[in-house]
């Protein structure tokens, strides 16, 4: 880096803010510009200070997080790292244009080391973010499905995502119609987190959507999201297909593995399937992506210039996995052709 990234830190608790500031400022590549109390506060000090990064508190006294986000970023489009003792509150903060989200510990309790690791890693990633393209329309479809599981001429949609993925697969499946094949799904997400994801596009897509269990059948019409620290691979029994959720080692530091789940298609020569890598940091899914296209399996990648963070979609595309280099909106176009 060549220079440090500038991190502002928002929060009601002086405690708190201290010791986010503490940790942050152990970081060689980081600089805490300042803190603020609450939204009125880090308004005059976003001006004066200038920062890359914004770790913001959603639950605060005067203008809640949620909101200050949403008045914040269509004037100042700065990343923001969200952060919460209350976990239902995550997608509303990406859906009000957050990057990522950190759960908020207490300062004695024995995880604080684990958070403090997390929201580093995460206010790296944001601060090479893009921001104010990836909040659409909310609206309501009805889930039905079929109760025919998939067979080997049917057709499957594999997508694999990071940070800025939630967004970025909601507008993809929010596009589908309930007909759609089905779509096997992995989000770098922790437990608790991928049920209420799978709960998040249930009840605003038309596709029933759920979190995936173990040997549950693949049926055109569903999502199944992969669980968090469960791997999830495609498998044949008999003459349909389910999926295998299992606990494992991380593979390219994450369970669930992208790579897992292209691989496991490649591997059973399901032809009529269709690879998509998402908006992301590092290179899951670039060597599995690529084993798909070497079995004759359409490849997508979303293009730079829509993605929140270029990271797994560059990985795949220079390896030569990326068949098609797609923006986000038009993915769900090309998935039906």
């Amino acid at each position: 880096m060549t220079e440090k990234i500038r991190v502002l830190i928002v929060d009601d608790s002086l405690f708190f803010r201290e010791k986010i500031k503490i940790e942050l400022s152990r970081d060689k590549n980081i600089e805490v510009v300042g803190t603020a109390e609450d939204a009125f506060d880090a308004r005059d000090k976003i001006i004066a200070a200038n920062p890359h990064v914004l770790v913001l508190d959603i639950e605060m006294p005067k203008i809640d997080g949620i909101s200050f986000l949403k008045l914040l970023l269509p004037q100042y489009p700065i990343p923001v790292v969200a952060i919460s003792s209350e976990s239902s509150y995550v997608f509303e903060a990406m859906k009000a244009g957050a990057v990522d989200f950190v759960c908020k510990t207490r300062a004695e309790d024995e995880d604080k080391d684990v958070f403090f690791r997390e929201l580093i890693a995460k206010v790296k990633i944001a601060s090479i973010a893009k921001v104010g393209n990836q909040v659409g329309k909310r609206e309501h479809g009805k889930e039905q499905y079929t109760d025919t599981a998939v067979k080997d001429t049917d057709k499957i949609i594999a997508i694999g995502a990071s940070t800025g993925g939630t967004e970025a697969i909601f507008k993809i499946i929010k596009a589908l119609p309930k007909t759609a094949p089905a779509i096997l799904v992995v989000q770098h997400m922790p437990p608790v987190f991928t049920r209420m994801f799978a709960n998040r596009l249930n009840d605003s897509c038309a596709m029933r959507v759920t979190e995936a269990k173990n040997d549950e059948p693949v049926y055109p019409g569903t999502v199944l999201v992969a669980p968090g620290d469960y791997h999830m691979r495609l498998v044949k029994k008999n003459d349909s297909y389910c999926v295998e959720c299992s606990k494992g080692e991380k593979v390219n530091g994450h369970c669930p593995s992208v790579d897992v789940l292209f691989n496991s298609i490649a591997e059973l020569n399901h032809k009529n399937a269709v690879g998509v890598i998402l908006t992301g940091m590092g290179r899951d899914g670039a060597q599995g992506l690529l084993n798909m296209k070497k079995n004759g399996n359409i490849t997508i990648g979303q293009d730079e210039s829509t993605s929140v963070v270029y990271g797994m979609p560059r990985e795949a595309y220079e390896l030569g996995a990326v068949r098609y280099r797609v923006p986000l909106d038009n993915i769900p176009e090309m998935l039906l052709k």
